[in-house]
């Protein structure tokens, strides 16, 4: 590449703004450049053209477009990816900068992979807000990949999650079991038990997310039948949660939460006790933090979890 070409490339990566890559990623989220304008609140034609003009500064096809939305190429969607890490570290500046110069005591980022609709965690965080007002919390949510990896550079402050997944500088605390239910349609043979056995599980089609906890799942399962000829029909879907609810609903098969995942109504839907002769089933969550993270809004966090899962005293 010759001097003139290289002064192009960089006149053109100097000229790519914020807004691109916002508008980019929020196309991406929601399959349409109309539905993205509208949840961004601006004019279909102006977030078109931003994107058709990203699109040539990168010299790059993002999306192909069709009647029915946009779907990212092959090179929209490595763009896209580290266009969302981009963005998720610039929203992470900004508001650490804006609460220390609202005079605030602190922020901590709080990642997961689970649901808080009850349970431990959603208790954690309410009591957290309540004795700490004064420290801004942050929430994400993101699978256990990409949380590690904002554990790594500094995005998030801590992750908890099912299972243990460390480096070694990283710090990890044991936490709480959460019991294994199964969700079940309302009109399902297994709706009448009060207590459901593995064993049960037999001729049932199990559907299970792709994403996590869905791999922990459904390694607890394997363990529990071990014979393959007893194993249940396993069904894999690249959905969340909410989507594998949706699907149990309709009768296309049965699938396994944690208790955590029952303070969401959803019709058509009901939960029963799952284990075997010795018991009710649980999955343990740990929470995991860097050793040389010394921001004090996560020392207030870690003792908090200390005192409410009877833990060594952690942050000294």
């Amino acid at each position: 590449m010759g001097k003139t070409d290289k002064l192009r490339n960089a006149s053109r990566t100097a000229a790519v703004e914020l807004q691109h890559l916002r508008f980019a990623v929020a196309a991406n989220d929601c399959g349409s450049l109309r539905r993205a304008a509208d949840m961004l609140s601006v004019r279909h034609s102006v977030l078109s053209r931003s994107i058709s003009q990203l699109e040539y500064l990168i010299g790059a096809t993002l999306f192909e477009r069709s009647a029915g939305g946009v779907t990212p190429t092959f090179a929209g969607r490595g763009f896209l990816k580290i266009a969302n890490l981009v963005l998720e570290q610039i929203d992470a500046l900004v508001e650490t900068a804006r609460s220390n110069g609202h005079g605030k005591a602190g922020r901590v980022s709080i990642g997961f992979c689970t649901s808080i609709s009850a349970g431990n965690l959603r208790d954690t965080l309410i009591e957290f807000r309540e004795r700490f007002p004064q420290i801004a919390l942050a929430t994400v949510e993101r699978s256990r990949i990409r949380l590690m990896n904002a554990l790594r550079d500094g995005t998030v402050d801590i992750i908890i999650c099912p299972g243990r997944q460390t480096y070694s500088d990283d710090n990890v605390l044991s936490l709480w079991s959460e019991q294994i239910l199964i969700s079940l349609p309302e009109d399902h043979a297994l709706a009448t038990r009060e207590y459901v056995l593995w064993t049960d599980l037999r001729h049932e089609t199990i559907l299970i997310s792709q994403h996590d906890p869905g791999r922990e799942l459904e390694d607890l399962l394997i363990s529990k039948l071990v014979v393959p000829e007893d194993r249940p029909k396993i069904e894999r879907h690249d959905v969340g949660r909410g989507i594998i609810k949706s699907l149990t609903s309709m009768g296309l098969g049965v699938s396994l939460v944690t208790e955590s995942d029952i303070g969401a109504h959803f019709a058509g839907l009901t939960y029963r006790e799952l284990g075997d002769g010795s018991g009710a089933s649980h999955l343990d969550f740990f929470a995991e933090w860097r050793a040389n993270n010394e921001n004090p809004a996560l020392k207030q966090f870690l003792k908090l979890l200390a005192e409410r899962y009877s833990c060594p005293s952690v942050g000294e």
